[in-house]
This record gives structure tokens, sequence and C-alpha cells, in this order.
């Protein structure tokens, strides 16, 4: 079937701001009906570079990068800690389109995180605090009964960001575009940031 120019990834149509581009793409796939299209692979290494992958949700992205959130006690919170690189990437089957994303890790500000734990759902925020992410519990019994004790301890739902929860940041510094095309013969463009904050652009084969 032939492609519609949307489906078709050029230089004119990336442009030379791999996040405006980013931006774009994102706006497409939350258009197509996908179930998640905030679902990214994460992938982080110990300082030994032993690697660890997970899927987890961007919440927000600007031109600083892509933030997620998530335990900072986890498996992954201990990895960034130590080792604070990380990859990102997003399948969009729907659209036959990934992106790849690398670079440093920072945590967000205290408040970002604030703001962002109090608009989650009530029992998201308990969550956060019943749950000793990436830790081996007896079974599921731990988790419910410690629920349950959180319910009870705060029922006008007024829970504090636990100290141990919190966003990280992303700050990119290499962003690739993957389109589909016939006969595996796809189009990858990879953006790379240099010294003066601006980006150069080139074409992969596929």
């Amino acid at each position: 079937m032939p492609q519609t120019p949307s489906q078709i990834l050029t230089e004119e149509a990336a442009g030379l701001d791999p996040l405006a581009f980013f931006q774009q793409w994102y706006a497409d796939a939350q258009t197509v009906g996908m179930v998640e299209p905030a679902a990214m692979a994460l992938a982080t290494a110990t300082p030994t570079g032993l690697p660890a992958v997970r899927i987890v949700l961007l919440r927000s992205f600007d031109k600083r990068g892509f933030v997620f959130f998530t335990n900072y006690l986890s498996r992954k919170g201990e990895e960034l800690d130590a080792n604070p690189r990380a990859a990102l990437a997003f399948y969009w089957a729907e659209l036959e389109r990934q992106v790849r994303i690398e670079g440093d890790i920072e945590k967000v500000s205290a408040e970002e995180s604030d703001a962002y734990f109090h608009g989650r759902p009530i029992g998201h925020q308990l969550s956060a605090l019943a749950s000793p992410q990436s830790q081996v519990i007896a079974d599921r019994d731990v988790l419910e009964l410690r629920m349950a004790e959180l319910v009870e301890r705060f029922p006008h739902h007024k829970v504090p960001r636990p100290s141990h929860w919190g966003g990280y940041r992303l700050l990119p510094h290499t962003i690739e575009f993957w389109q589909g095309r016939e006969s595996r013969l796809h189009d990858r463009l990879r953006f790379r940031k240099v010294s003066n904050g601006s980006w150069t652009r080139e074409r992969l084969a596929p």
C-alpha cells in the first residue's frame, strides 16, 4: 500500500529541532487510538554495565527533556543514582514509528514532584506509600494490609509525598526517529546535540 506523505520521514519534515518534531509525532500517536502512547522503554545500567529495561510512562517533556516518576529506592532509582545515564524508546506500531532517546539523568525539583504527586488519583498516591518497590515481600497480603492501613490513616486524602518518590528528567543528547517503509527500506534520522547546544542532523541507513 502506498504511504501517505505523513508516513514518509524527510529532512524537510523533521526540521532542525528534534524536540519540536517529537512533539508532532507524539501528538500523532495520541490521535490514532493507541491504548497508551506515553508508554516508553527505559533502559538503565549499573556502573559495571549490567543493563535493565522496563516500561514507564512519559509524564511531560519540554526543551529541557523527558520526565517520568518513580520510587527513588527502586532498582531503576538505585541504578540512575549510581550511573545517571539512560535511554528511552517509544514504539507506535499503528504509525510504524519508533523514537530512541539517549541522555543524562537528573531529578526534577521537589516542587515538580509535589505538583505531580498531588494531581494523581488517591489510590495512586497511597500505593506510592504502600509499596516498597523492587523489594522482596512475603506475599500479596503485605501490600493489601499496608494499603488498608493507609486508607484509614488518610481518610481526607491529604497524603504527603514520600521523600523516596519523585521525578527524573532525561536530558537528551541523541534523538533518533525511525519510520517504517516497504521492503524494510526504512527511514532513520538521528539528531545529536553539539557543544553550543544546537543539534546536528544526519540520515542513517536502515
